[in-house]
């Protein structure tokens, strides 16, 4: 089919209703009632032929012909957004949109200079909407290769082949437990090697087999994607499990947390800026990578 310009507006709307997941949350963001969202779904799935999404009291859910579409739709919005930026960049100015993509629980890190990256890009003058979204590792790894995102921050135990892996700065992990735990109380001579690989464990599933063999856990009977969920069930009092310092560090303070074997049970990972190979940049993405560098001069080399 020719796309013409309604076409690309009913195609915001369903992209933005999925980003959603639902008519009534995408309301605010599309500054439109529910009735009108629904009427323009209805118009484009009427120009495309297909049913896109099943709506009512069973929730909003893609069809099989939307799961299809839907990543179509997503290639050709940004094409058109990197177009109309690229257009504007030959002017020599910041505008467009600048998709990020980070991890979680990275705000409090020391090493993290993410704020003052986004500081200096701001002191420049531009028009850029910075738009930043938390994902896993492997979320951003996919959003960044096929376009969605322009750049990710994070640690990637598994590298993909498509994607430029930069250093920015190391992140050191330490093994915990909480509060109500038999190892919180115990001296540290108790909390013997054989102790804490009976003791169960909660990890990362994407970490787990590129953990160095000298901090490997052997009792692994949780499993997160994320430093949040991890942090709960340690705090519960029935798991250990590794923790980034700077995480750790107010709750130890508080007396929630316990580090075990700080001598022995510690790693490092490196955090690092991923772009697509071989993609084109527009002005604004190159302008905030340089922004980015000069804002972690000191870059990890040793890390995990």
């Amino acid at each position: 089919m020719k796309v013409a310009g309604s076409d690309i507006r009913l195609l915001r709307v369903f992209d933005t209703v999925v980003r959603h997941q639902g008519f009534s949350a995408a309301q605010t963001e599309l500054n439109v009632c529910q009735s009108t969202i629904s009427n323009h779904i209805s118009a484009l799935e009427v120009r495309l032929g297909v049913t896109l999404c099943h709506r009512g009291r069973g929730g909003f859910r893609l069809t099989e012909q939307g799961e299809i579409v839907y990543p179509a739709v997503q290639r050709l919005l940004a094409a058109m957004d990197s177009f109309a930026s690229e257009v504007t960049e030959v002017k020599g100015k910041l505008v467009g949109e600048l998709k990020i993509g980070v991890v979680d629980s990275i705000s409090s890190d020391p090493g993290n200079h993410l704020a003052m990256a986004i500081s200096r890009f701001k002191e420049r003058p531009n028009r850029v909407e910075i738009l930043m979204r938390q994902l896993t590792p492997q979320e951003l790894e996919l959003q960044v290769l096929d376009s969605r995102l322009a750049l990710g921050i994070g640690s990637f135990p598994h590298k993909v082949d498509g994607l430029v892996y930069e250093p920015l700065y190391e992140e050191v992990h330490g093994l915990y437990c909480g509060q109500g735990h038999p190892f919180f109380l115990s001296s540290e001579s108790d909390i013997t090697e054989e102790s804490i690989n009976r003791a169960e464990a909660v990890g990362r599933s994407y970490w787990r087999d590129f953990m160095p063999e000298s901090v490997k856990l052997g009792n692994v009977t949780a499993s997160v994607l994320q430093l949040e969920p991890q942090l709960i069930l340690i705090l519960s009092g029935h798991y250990i499990g590794f923790l980034p310092e700077h995480m750790a560090l107010p709750l130890i303070e508080q007396g929630r947390l316990r580090q075990l074997r700080a001598s022995s049970m510690t790693y490092s990972c490196c955090f690092e800026l991923i772009t697509k190979r071989g993609a084109a940049k527009t002005l604004s993405t190159e302008t905030f990578i340089q922004d980015l560098r000069s804002s972690h001069p000191y870059p990890c080399r040793s890390a995990i």
